[in-house]
């Protein structure tokens, strides 16, 4: 069937799904743009324009209401729990879902060109605390949503898979320290997280000043959230005086913010510190790889 003319999937997204090879994600894109149809004609919707480069495992279309010209967002991703966890907040803190079908969910429109990695870098995470502080809530009775346990476990499977690389030799003691997070699991509490949240996650809105998106829910220890903000901006960091004394100031500040202990801070990020180095070994990129490891080595 020919791609109607009105959608383009993004290039990154079609690369992103067949590198997996899987008979679902080829099946899952060639049905894409019929899905995306579907739902603009179901929700009367006129598309405005395809969010470039967009995402790996996801489409995002800016539109708005036939009716009221209301701008909204049609979203279209593989199977994920975001929207539940979406219902969950009912926009606290977090983008409001409006609609949901086909696996595809319709969003209120926030600022997608106002990430908050827009603001220098104190000011931001700042807010983003302030703002974890809205999403962490107790997970609902019978929630849907995989635990920390599971995600850890899968991350302790892919480092002892990777460590054997190559280009990882020489990184077992950080590998060894990295997975004695694993332990930790069972601690800090059964608490819905963002699962993703860095600065590249939160957008300006006009009903809050900054709200999370994108979120690849879990439960468990609020700790685990807090890590992928404390490796947020490690670039900046690396090219700072003093990067190894500000990486440890850094954890301790935002450990202190939310008031949790820096030692589970610490563990959690050292664990998707290596767990992130070792897979881009093996997607090749050696410079994003070493640069984690030796973040993780300051810690």
């Amino acid at each position: 069937m020919a791609q109607p003319a009105r959608f383009s999937v993004p290039e990154r997204l079609v690369e992103s799904v067949r590198a997996e090879g899987t008979p679902e994600g080829a099946a899952w894109l060639a049905e894409l743009p019929e899905l995306v149809e579907r739902r603009l004609a179901h929700w009367r919707l006129v598309p405005e324009r395809v969010a470039e480069p967009g995402g790996r495992s996801s489409v995002v279309l800016y539109a708005h209401r036939a009716d009221d010209l209301a701008p909204v967002v049609l979203k279209v991703a593989r199977p994920s729990a975001e929207a539940a966890a979406l219902r969950v907040w009912a926009g606290r803190g977090a983008v409001l879902l409006l609609d949901e079908a086909d696996g595809a969910l319709l969003l209120e429109r926030l600022h997608g060109e106002i990430p908050l990695r827009s603001l220098a870098e104190p000011k931001a995470m700042l807010e983003a605390t302030s703002l974890l502080h809205r999403l962490w809530v107790p997970a609902p009775a019978g929630h849907p949503f995989e635990t920390l346990a599971d995600r850890a476990g899968r991350a302790a499977a892919r480092l002892a898979e990777r460590r054997a690389l190559p280009a990882a030799d020489g990184t077992g003691p950080l590998v060894d320290e990295a997975l004695e997070a694993v332990a930790l699991a069972g601690e800090g509490g059964d608490w819905l997280l963002h699962g993703e949240f860095r600065h590249g996650r939160v957008l300006a809105a006009d009903r809050s000043p900054w709200l999370a998106v994108a979120p690849r829910p879990l439960v468990g220890d609020r700790a685990y959230d807090l890590a992928r903000l404390v490796l947020d901006r490690i670039d900046t960091l690396a090219a700072s005086p003093g990067p190894r004394g500000a990486a440890r100031r850094r954890l301790a500040q935002l450990a202190e913010a939310v008031e949790l202990p820096a030692d589970r801070v610490r563990a959690w990020t050292l664990l998707r510190a290596v767990d992130t180095a070792l897979g881009a070994f093996a997607a090749g990129d050696a410079a994003a790889a070493e640069l984690l490891l030796e973040f993780a080595a300051w810690l």
